[in-house]
């Protein structure tokens, strides 16, 4: 059964095959079209974590009808381009193409998804790459304080577990694991198909029934458990490199909570361009740090709200001092209305401009299917927006942003102060 969302958007569950969703956009010439499947990094098990993000490169090493080299020229020689992520909670192939070569891009990605050879010889070289990527991690400061804040803020649960697992993991990882996991999770009827661009919902619907392979059998991702409330602490952790990268911030509440909007509106505030306060002060005012923003991740059972700088050794003191006396003062006092009515056009006019691209709307209509979530027209998102008054925002800092609720993680030379906390 089809059902219309919107003026050109469409959304059709097939029996027992994958939920398909579209979005016809007259303007371009262009299809962005992706397959998502709804198993992520924390679905992995402890001993097996990075498999996810694992079977994602391994699926490009080659399928029943085409070599790695072939999938690559198949996209690439008509002026396309092809990608694919691992998240916290899916996995995703995507491509966008000219309007006429939707049926092509089709193709290649179910091929990816539903028909890849899985090798062993591919597994070793992948293995390899992989652990090339951590090692890069570890080599880069501004990716590593993450994975270390996300540790501290969520603890053991799969929230905090690094996307790419460890060198341990996927050392331990065998073709048997690999193989096990696409036959559990890479399932149509699990999956979803989301395009955006210069297309029709039942030519994409065709294209579906002619690519994906019978429904078969049900598959699902394993229930992610409810975060468990951990503590907030300060780690400190030695590194030698010129800058001390700091990563602070809160747990707060998934994606569909109704107050992600005044969440959004409060990052966007602290640290969401160069007019926020942090910016402003960190940067403008007391030169102390080159980058200085805010971030926000919404997942299907929690969220975090934080804080990155980067600053120098000698005045990482300072900068984080002038960050927790800002969020000491939204936090007592919330968003003055000007400057709320001021992020909030910020936060429309971002919204609106991210929509001109298809590859951005494709996203959104990913989002909407795979968070269950009700599907809202640009006028009902900014009049979400809208709707966020000054004591829903109050309210919200005095849970999430007081200064005593942040996890902080120090990632740089800390010298005496990194020996004595005992890292």
């Amino acid at each position: 059964m089809t059902t219309q969302l919107d003026e050109n958007v469409y959304r059709t569950r097939p029996d027992g095959g994958p939920l398909v969703l579209s979005e016809y956009v007259s303007s371009v010439r262009s299809a962005a079209v992706g397959v998502w499947v709804r198993w992520g990094a924390s679905h992995d098990p402890p001993e097996r974590m990075g498999a996810a993000h694992l079977l994602e490169h391994m699926v490009f090493k080659g399928t029943e009808r085409r070599t790695a080299r072939e999938i690559a020229v198949e996209i690439e020689g008509i002026g396309g381009s092809l990608d694919a992520y691992t998240s916290r909670e899916h996995t995703a192939c995507y491509a966008k193409v000219l309007d006429e070569h939707l049926p092509i891009a089709v193709d290649v990605l179910t091929d990816l998804v539903f028909r890849p050879r899985l090798r062993e010889e591919d597994l070793e070289i992948e293995r390899r790459v992989i652990l090339e990527e951590i090692a890069g991690v570890e080599d880069t400061p501004e990716e590593l304080v993450f994975d270390l804040h996300a540790r501290g803020v969520w603890g053991a649960h799969p929230y905090g577990n690094p996307v790419l697992g460890t060198a341990e993991t996927i050392r331990a990882i065998v073709l048997d694991d690999i193989y096990g996991l696409w036959r559990t999770a890479y399932r149509p009827s699990v999956c979803v198909v989301a395009a955006a661009g210069n297309l029709r919902h039942d030519d994409l619907l065709e294209l579906v029934a002619q690519h994906f392979p019978p429904a078969g059998l049900p598959g699902e991702a394993p229930a992610v458990a409810e975060p468990a409330a951990v503590p907030p602490a300060e780690r400190l952790v030695q590194r030698d490199s010129a800058q001390v990268h700091i990563c602070l911030g809160a747990p707060t509440f998934p994606r569909t909570d109704p107050r992600r909007y005044a969440s959004i509106l409060v990052s966007t505030a602290l640290g969401g361009g160069m007019s926020s306060r942090l910016f402003q002060r960190v940067r403008e005012e007391l030169g102390l740090a080159y980058t200085v923003y805010s971030f926000q991740s919404f997942y299907a059972r929690g969220g975090l709200a934080g804080i990155y700088l980067a600053t120098q050794p000698d005045t990482a003191d300072r900068a984080i001092e002038e960050v927790r006396e800002e969020l000491h003062q939204v936090s007592g006092i919330g968003l003055a209305s000007e400057e709320l009515r001021a992020v909030k056009n910020q936060t429309k006019g971002q919204v609106v401009l991210s929509l001109e691209s298809t590859s951005a709307r494709l996203q959104r209509l990913a989002g909407v299917a795979l968070y269950d979530e009700p599907y809202l027209t640009l006028d009902d998102i900014c009049a979400r927006i809208d709707a966020v008054g000054e004591q829903e925002v109050a309210e919200l800092c005095r849970e999430y942003y007081a200064p005593e609720r942040q996890a902080v993680v120090w990632l740089g030379p800390m010298g005496e102060r990194s020996e004595a906390s005992g890292e």
